[in-house]
């Protein structure tokens, strides 16, 4: 666990396989103000599957960020888009709420995919929150709004409100490590997949993965386990 706290406030990654009952995924983790190109180049390259930045419900609070499941299920919107209500989320087989809320680019990006334009709004946003610690709500959209824009290239995904008490997903978990290094509760991540892409890498196949780059490999009981040691 020490070596992996060490790692996350070095601004190195760190694996973090969830739970064989959940998605049994190992994400490959960065600490947001981080992130620079190489970061996103290596998330990119070493995973395969989607880049997303996981905040803490605190920071979806004080930017207002909605879930999308809430506004997708918006009765007037669903009167007015029908499509919404065929399309809702009602039998996800892993949990039952999706974490994601809006998708976001920096205003200086251009089309916002390159790993430039990633590594700019991943960084900028975590060090935007962090800047605004004392800031209002409206304060904090008034300069969240001067610099970012949606929909954008980087998916945001919110924590649970009581975190991992009430729900122990990957943003839940990203978040947690944030945490227990002290560090900003904004965390940018992509799942790991086999080389073909059609399932999730394998626990055993994602340590040897990590222990031969020198990456740390946590598990989301250790990690809460570590969480719980702290309180």
């Amino acid at each position: 666990m020490s070596a992996a706290v060490a790692a996350f406030v070095r601004g190195d990654p760190v694996c973090l396989f969830d739970a064989e009952n959940r998605e049994g995924e190992t994400d490959l983790l960065f600490p947001a103000q981080a992130a620079i190109p190489a970061t996103m180049r290596q998330l990119r390259q070493d995973c395969g599957g989607l880049l997303f930045l996981a905040i803490g419900d605190e920071v979806g609070e004080k930017f207002d960020l909605p879930f999308l499941q809430d506004i997708y299920m918006n009765k007037k919107l669903v009167e007015e888009h029908p499509v919404l209500s065929v399309l809702q989320t009602n039998d996800l087989q892993y949990d039952s709420r999706s974490a994601f809320t809006l998708s976001i680019n920096h205003r200086e990006t251009f089309t916002g995919i390159t790993d430039r334009d990633r590594a700019l709004t991943t960084r900028r946003f975590a060090e935007l929150y962090a800047e605004l610690s004392t800031a209002s709500t409206e304060e904090s959209l008034t300069a969240l709004g001067l610099e970012f824009r949606t929909p954008g290239h980087i998916p945001v995904c919110r924590e649970a409100t009581g975190g991992l008490n009430s729900r122990q997903g990957h943003t839940e978990l990203a978040v947690g490590l944030a945490r227990l290094a002290k560090m900003t509760p904004v965390v940018i991540g992509a799942e790991m997949l086999q080389p073909d892409g059609d399932a999730a890498l394998s626990v055993d196949d994602a340590r040897i993965w990590a222990a031969g780059r020198n990456i740390p490999f946590l598990t989301g009981s250790e990690l809460i386990a570590a969480l719980e040691l702290e309180e």
